[in-house]
């Protein structure tokens, strides 16, 4: 998807490291609004090249103080004021704004975290109708402070303790606000963004997932040649399917799809989505079976980021092989391997398509993302690339992908190898965990939840436990079960079930699966974890 091919104004996101950056673009998305997030240390041409209506400084963990922080690039602030593009600094955004512009940022001497009252005390552009007097909650996460304001600037609002909370200086359409609107503990925060993109900046939201369908399979037309085969990696989740539906309404049967066997399946998965793929979405798919390929290349391995790389190189070598027999069959070398890589796999793998982000770290690496060699043979399209998991599910729908089919919760592409902690090989933990996996997912189904839960799955720990069991002592396996909630996975709190569910799973499990002697259910939110245990 080319960003200038958007038919609604940019929103550009400078990312400078905070948890909530892909938050922010999220947010705007919500409104139809097209957003984008590259790194807060592009350079100008990079910035001007995307031709954003608007400009959004994302927090960051820094100080502007400190000689190494992270900051927009020289020339960025007459770019702006020339061309009439509108900023926004939110936290260290706005402290940034504050320093470059001529004012004063110093350690406070109070810091403001969490949950906090906010008032305005001047006529406000970015508040909308709000009046002097009037309060709302926000969320605040930040040391430093706006000590003096830049000419030219008004305060509009100030923080329970008196700190800067808002200010603008609309002649220069430069705006701050020192707390996070994108978060749920901000509850007005949305409606000041919206006030903020459609009243003050006058933003076009002409975003929509059938104007991406058309323009990604016309994108796939160009990119591929008349002549050109295409291979697509199949997981048997949305995002792989979504993506080679797009491509074979583009190219038709120049693509050929081919679904591996890793041996880190779920129970049943390879009968499962072969059927689907072939009753329901009329794909023509190539099953082969590499489980033992995998799994050999695996024992021993503890380490999960060693399990992605070690996956994503098994992968693309069977794509090779692939390649290399379509090849003797069609006469004609295949030149594109299709992915379903989903903009936070980016975001957590690596910088966004040519951010050259140094101010954030790495999660983890995905398979389709970080795994990949560098001399990998075929050139990759990756249709949904700027997409959030909930934009992937709207674009399938309207590629006509079965409903039951797209509510389908996540499946990472390592499958169960990030789900076994430890070496996935050893004794009989993948056997152990496609069957508790299938008892916690059948259950959720059962009790009407799986479309509330974003995400469920079981882990098999490295531990083992003392337990009773048939009135003797056993010395058996943990097992944890995880389920969250979340829009697209950036951020997710773990779902609370009702005690007599997690009753009724935690016998189901101990009772019908050997070796097991202890269930825990996973509590924690992202942040400050990931999703996967790994």
């Amino acid at each position: 998807m080319d960003p200038k091919a958007v038919k609604s104004d940019l929103v550009l996101i400078l990312d400078y490291g905070s948890q909530y950056t892909h938050l922010i673009t999220r947010r705007i998305r919500a409104l139809n609004t097209f957003s984008l997030c590259i790194s807060g240390t592009s350079t100008l041409d990079a910035i001007t090249s995307l031709n954003p209506k608007v400009v959004i400084l994302s927090g960051g963990p820094h100080s502007v103080h400190t000689a190494d922080s992270p900051s927009f690039p020289n020339g960025f602030v007459d770019w702006a004021l020339e061309n009439g593009v509108f900023v926004l600094g939110i936290c260290y955004g706005l402290q940034l704004i504050v320093q470059k512009l001529g004012g004063e940022v110093r350690v406070g001497t109070e810091q403001e975290y969490g949950k906090m009252e906010i008032e305005v005390v001047g006529n406000s552009g970015i508040f909308g109708n709000k009046k002097i007097g009037d309060k709302q909650v926000a969320w605040m996460s930040h040391g430093d402070e706006a000590a003096r304001l830049p000419e030219g600037f008004d305060l509009v609002a100030k923080s329970q303790q008196g700190g800067v909370a808002a200010l603008e200086n609309r002649e220069k359409r430069f705006y701050g606000l020192q707390y996070h609107p994108e978060v749920s503990h901000s509850p007005e925060g949305m409606d000041t963004l919206r006030h903020f993109l459609f009243d003050i900046c006058g933003v076009a939201a002409g975003w929509n997932m059938e104007d991406v369908s058309a323009e990604e399979i016309k994108a796939i037309k160009g990119t591929v040649g008349p002549e050109d085969h295409v291979i697509c990696a199949l997981s048997g989740g949305v995002d792989s399917t979504v993506a080679a539906t797009l491509v074979h309404k583009a190219i038709g049967h120049r693509l050929h799809c081919i679904f591996v066997d890793n041996g880190l399946l779920r129970y049943k998965e390879r009968e499962r989505v072969m059927e689907t793929f072939e009753k329901d979405l009329h794909l023509p798919v190539t099953c082969v079976d590499a489980s033992e390929q995998f799994l050999s290349h695996l024992k021993g391995v503890t380490d999960p980021e060693m399990k992605r790389k070690i996956i994503g190189r098994e992968f693309i070598n069977i794509f090779d092989v692939f390649a290399h027999d379509l090849e003797q069959k069609l006469g004609t070398k295949p030149a594109y391997l299709v992915q379903g890589t989903l903009y936070p796999d980016v975001i957590e793998s690596c910088p966004p398509p040519g951010s050259g982000r140094t101010h954030s770290h790495t999660i983890k690496s995905h398979h389709n993302v970080g795994g990949l060699p560098k001399d990998m043979k075929l050139k990759l399209i990756e249709p949904l690339k700027l997409l959030f998991k909930d934009e992937v599910r709207e674009l399938g729908r309207i590629l006509d992908v079965p409903v039951g089919f797209l509510k389908r919760h996540p499946f990472p592409g390592p499958g169960l190898a990030v789900r076994v902690l430890g070496d996935v090989t050893q004794g009989n933990a993948l056997d152990v965990l496609r069957q508790v996996d299938e008892i916690f997912i059948q259950s959720i189904k059962d009790a009407g939840l799986y479309d509330t839960i974003w995400q469920a799955f079981a882990v098999f720990l490295p531990v083992r436990t003392v337990g009773v069991q048939g009135d003797q002592r056993t010395h058996s396996h943990v097992v944890a079960l995880r389920a969250v909630t979340s829009q697209d996975g950036m951020t997710a709190d773990w779902y609370y079930f009702e005690h007599k569910f997690l009753d009724d799973v935690s016998r189901k499990i101990c009772n019908s699966v050997r070796g097991v002697n202890r269930v825990v259910q996973d509590i924690t939110s992202k942040p400050p974890s990931t999703i996967e245990w790994e």
